[in-house]
């Protein structure tokens, strides 16, 4: 019954995506089935978050957490249950939205395994604090949780379990020692040129070749800048320069995002 439970949420969330810090649906969804299982439960804690407490006499605190927030992609798998919802980005625009990422079955699976805990009691001890977090594709929310107090008013964890989906066979866990998990920095590259007529290149600074000749450069930090033994990440994902074919522009902007395990890596990139 739990399972097929939690598929139904699964496929209800999956078909009813929001973007960062507008989960509204998906928050009350969670808040709504974690006071029904028991947990003292406090939505709105960092915008769009939700906790939900469960104590269950001494022991060490276990913070369980999954995120909740979808991407601005149109959805083309063809399920029965697929997203076609739109929403608002950060710059006003309508976009389509999915759980591209997977955060669909991240909240389905932390809302079965609250259901696990509060229905057998006598196999453990301490307090079980579930954690909904919002916006974690745009590296704000969790932060957004821990300013309105998170740690303060719901107690510091003694261990803090995380899971993501992956694209291994069904029915298996990925496990392995160290880092599993990469950290991600983002940022914006502005290159400036000086405009001018497409006629004329001569008499401007095209920024639109400096930014293709800088997108080639970046791939080579990677491949020729790390360790063979290491690993990184440098991707652009976004490149913006100009309105018309025939117009020199005179700046271009480059959105990168960078993923990397080591410290060091990280600082050298």
């Amino acid at each position: 019954m739990l399972a097929a439970d939690v598929a139904a949420v699964y496929r209800d969330l999956h078909a009813h995506p929001e973007l960062g810090f507008q989960e509204k649906r998906t928050a009350a969804i969670v808040a709504e089935r974690l006071r029904a299982l028991g947990y003292a439960t406090t939505p709105g804690v960092g915008r769009t978050g939700v906790v939900g407490v469960l104590h269950n006499g001494e022991g060490p605190t276990a913070l369980l957490r999954a995120d909740m927030d979808a991407l601005p992609v149109q959805e083309q798998t063809g399920l029965a249950y697929a997203s076609t919802c739109t929403g608002t980005d950060s710059d006003g625009d309508t976009v389509p939205v999915m759980h591209a990422c997977g955060h669909d079955m991240h909240v389905a699976c932390l809302l079965g395994a609250g259901a696990e805990l509060a229905a057998d009691r006598s196999s453990w001890q301490g307090t079980a604090l579930l954690v909904f977090q919002p916006a974690e594709e745009t590296a704000a929310g969790a932060r957004a949780m821990v300013d309105d107090g998170l740690y303060d008013r719901f107690g510091r964890p003694d261990v803090v379990l995380g899971q993501h989906v992956a694209p291994i066979p069904a029915g298996l866990l990925g496990l392995r020692p160290g880092p599993a998990f990469a950290a991600s920095d983002s940022l914006a590259v502005v290159l400036h040129g000086q405009g001018g007529h497409g006629s004329r290149p001569e008499a401007a600074v095209d920024p639109v070749l400096m930014a293709a000749a800088t997108v080639m450069r970046l791939q080579g930090i990677v491949s020729r800048e790390i360790a063979a033994s290491s690993t990184a990440v440098v991707t652009v994902g976004a490149l913006h320069a100009g309105t018309r074919g025939n117009i020199i522009a005179d700046r271009a902007e480059l959105q990168l995002n960078i993923r990397s395990f080591d410290p060091h890596v990280r600082t050298g990139i």
